[in-house]
């Protein structure tokens, strides 16, 4: 479906973008303007915490448990309730009404995605339908789905975005968002993708290639883990990596987590919180206590020494150094921008910048290395909106017949304009 957009005379054409993520915090809103250039400028944002309530019947679905369908689908409607209660907050923020969006690109809130399965799927509840009907805006939404069905993983979804926004000229970029889950885009220098690149043919020179994968656990292990042994906090996470920095990495335990069949996989590959999440972490602890004179260096002492808030800091470490090497396995000079509440996490930006400078520091002087970390608001995009707002463009984009889909991103056979549209 095409619509007629309103560009004449720079009209604003507003989208909003919805993001609700992995870490099941809130609802991201952004409100988008596209201009002639068919550039998207953040013009609003607004955002609205789940109650704990919300956030535990989230949760609970990212596993098979019992009474998953009646209690998944309740919740799609009561999410879309809540998406309509956080958009008219939005509107009556900017003092806009319904008739002053073109739609709402919504990603909605994922509770399984299993791409590697026999018949691969993913769900995204938050009823699409729903929202439009009490919003009485379009809705374009369930945008995994298409790219699955053409053999893909459905994820990661944003890198067509990114690149439309971080592309340098001179030098590789990579963008980096830390959220549950963490993803990386690689927009090597130059790069642009042509209608052919984006239909499945890859450029002749694979350097030149835009690429983007999951590199595994963002926030989410160092949230779980933070919760169960912080009850009385009134965060949900260990805000700044204050209690990480507190403790000592285990070598030995990050050597365990690393094992992980995940980090030997090549891309394209994606995961999600159904599978990084504590019964993975409780099982990883249990491999680490039951194998001391395999995995561990000064065995016994560093056992008997574990404490909370070290296994805290060795998960903050696992999540730097898994972004890392997925970075320097593709490019020894890069910029490279992180958003996503991780991008928060002194320590953890801490770590990423020594990990990245030891890879450094270790490539041969052949061959210079050089890693510039950045905040994508060096760019001039609040890197808490960057999601949202690439919800809204894959709207835009929905709208306007652009091919939002990248093969060598997902795997799928072809390039293709993701997205449904629901109306009101």
């Amino acid at each position: 479906m095409s619509i007629d957009l309103p560009i004449a005379n720079g009209k604003p054409r507003y989208y909003i973008g919805l993001m609700s993520g992995t870490s099941a915090d809130g609802i991201d809103l952004a409100l988008v303007n596209f201009f002639d250039d068919n550039q998207p400028k953040l013009i609003a944002s607004y955002y609205q915490a789940y109650t704990d309530k919300t956030a535990l019947k989230i949760t609970s679905l990212y596993n098979p448990a019992n009474n998953e369908i009646d209690r998944a689908f309740e919740l799609d409607i009561e999410l879309a309730q809540q998406f309509s209660g956080a958009i008219d907050a939005l509107l009556q923020q900017e003092q806009l009404c319904c008739n002053d969006i073109i739609a709402i690109g919504s990603h909605g809130q994922t509770i399984r995605h299993r791409p590697t399965v026999k018949y691969p799927f993913t769900l995204q509840i938050g009823c699409c339908q729903t929202l439009a009907t009490l919003t009485n805006i379009r809705v374009i939404g369930q945008f995994r789905r298409k790219d699955m069905a053409l053999g893909g993983q459905g994820a990661p979804l944003v890198p067509a975005f990114h690149e439309k926004i971080f592309t340098d000229s001179h030098k590789d970029v990579f963008v980096v968002n830390i959220g549950g889950i963490a993803n990386i885009s690689f927009l090597p220098a130059g790069s642009a993708s042509s209608e052919l690149s984006l239909l499945g043919f890859p450029p002749s020179d694979k350097s030149k290639q835009v690429l983007g994968f999951d590199t595994g656990p963002g926030n989410a292990l160092m949230d779980d883990w933070f919760s169960l042994h912080n009850s009385t906090s009134k965060t949900k996470y260990d805000k700044g990596g204050a209690w990480a920095a507190s403790g000592q990495v285990n070598t030995a335990l990050l050597k365990q987590l690393l094992s992980d069949e995940y980090f030997q996989l090549a891309a394209p590959k994606s995961t999600g919180r159904e599978y990084f999440n504590l019964p993975w972490l409780t099982e990883q602890l249990t491999l680490f206590n039951s194998r001391p004179n395999e995995l561990q260096t000064n065995a016994s002492q560093e056992k008997n020494s574990l404490s909370h808030a070290d296994v805290q800091a060795t998960l903050t470490q696992f999540t730097a150094f898994t972004i890392s090497a997925a970075i320097t396995k593709l490019s020894k000079s890069a910029k490279v921008y992180i958003c996503g509440g991780g991008a928060h996490n002194k320590t953890l930006k801490s770590s990423l910048s020594q990990q990245l400078n030891k890879q450094l520091n270790q490539q041969s002087k052949e061959y210079p290395s050089d890693y510039e970390l950045l905040l994508t608001s060096q760019k001039g995009i609040d890197g808490d909106q960057l999601e949202a707002i690439a919800f809204a463009w894959l709207a835009f984009a929905y709208d306007t017949n652009l091919l939002s889909s990248m093969p060598a991103v997902t795997g799928a056979s072809k390039g293709c304009t993701l997205g449904t549209c629901f109306s009101p």
